[in-house]
């Protein structure tokens, strides 16, 4: 695989004069990372993720996926390199039926037919949609939409993938099947960016957050030290996850994060 690290160097972007998203960001992001982008509506964190594939270009500042700035690549190019998905899954369907949804990603990167049969075979596999591949997506309840969307991304087969707000509307076995997604991801090195408001999600499966507030980026470090951090979370509008705030009532020593980590803390 091609290393594709992402370098964001004193960014800056407006929408007009009067707006501006994003403030002087800086960031590093290496190749097979899993971090996650937080903070309060508004904050930046989808403007900053669209920098990354080109739907938007930096007002200032440069950004650099795996060497070459972003401003001198074409959407095209950077679509080959970072897929993302949008929050509102309506947004993102265009098609009349969830396989060709799924395939709509790598046939438009123009893989051979057989490599783009392989991919959507194993996203919907990856994301139990096999038995739906011939469903019409806008029959299809809210996560099963979302489940489709983030199965079109994976399909891409790009370095870095961009999931926004992917467990909403999920259930217990929707979030496992995501879960088990990530443990994929990471197997293939792929990068994976999460901008999310699921701060239990954040806790169980990122290790790195990077917190935003007013386009500025307020903390980037590890979740652990991010969740022990109330004053941040609430310059955030966030809470701590509901494991680390059962930590807290037990007055345990060790900031528990995930329920293995909360049960070895007690003992």
């Amino acid at each position: 695989m091609t290393i594709v690290d992402i370098r964001l160097e004193n960014v800056v972007f407006r929408y007009s004069e009067e707006v501006t998203a994003l403030s002087n960001i800086s960031l590093i992001i290496h190749q097979g990372e899993r971090i996650a982008l937080i903070g309060p509506n508004g904050s930046g964190k989808t403007s900053l993720a669209k920098h990354l594939n080109g739907l938007l270009r930096p007002s200032g500042g440069r950004g650099r996926i795996g060497g070459q700035q972003t401003e001198k690549l074409n959407v095209a190019a950077l679509s080959r390199k970072v897929a993302l998905s949008f929050q509102n899954p309506d947004d993102q369907i265009s098609k009349r039926r969830v396989w060709d949804e799924v395939a709509f990603g790598p046939e438009n990167l123009h893989y051979a037919k057989d490599r783009v049969h392989s991919l959507v075979e194993k996203s919907l596999s990856l994301f139990a949609l096999g038995p739906l591949a011939s469903s019409n997506p806008y029959d299809l309840g809210y996560s099963e939409r979302k489940r489709v969307t983030l199965a079109s991304i994976v399909a891409m087969d790009t370095p870095v993938v961009v999931f926004d707000e992917p467990t909403a509307g999920m259930d217990a076995r929707e979030l496992g099947l995501l879960k088990a997604v990530l443990d994929q991801l990471k197997k293939e090195q792929k990068t994976v960016i999460i901008i999310s408001h699921d701060m239990d999600f954040v806790a169980e499966q990122i290790g790195r957050v990077v917190c935003l507030n007013n386009g500025r980026i307020l903390f980037d470090g590890p979740s652990s030290t991010a969740f022990r951090n109330k004053d941040l979370l609430e310059s955030c509008s966030l809470r701590q996850p509901q494991i680390a705030r059962l930590s807290s009532f037990f007055e345990l020593d060790e900031l528990a994060l995930t329920p293995e980590t909360f049960v070895r803390a007690l003992k």
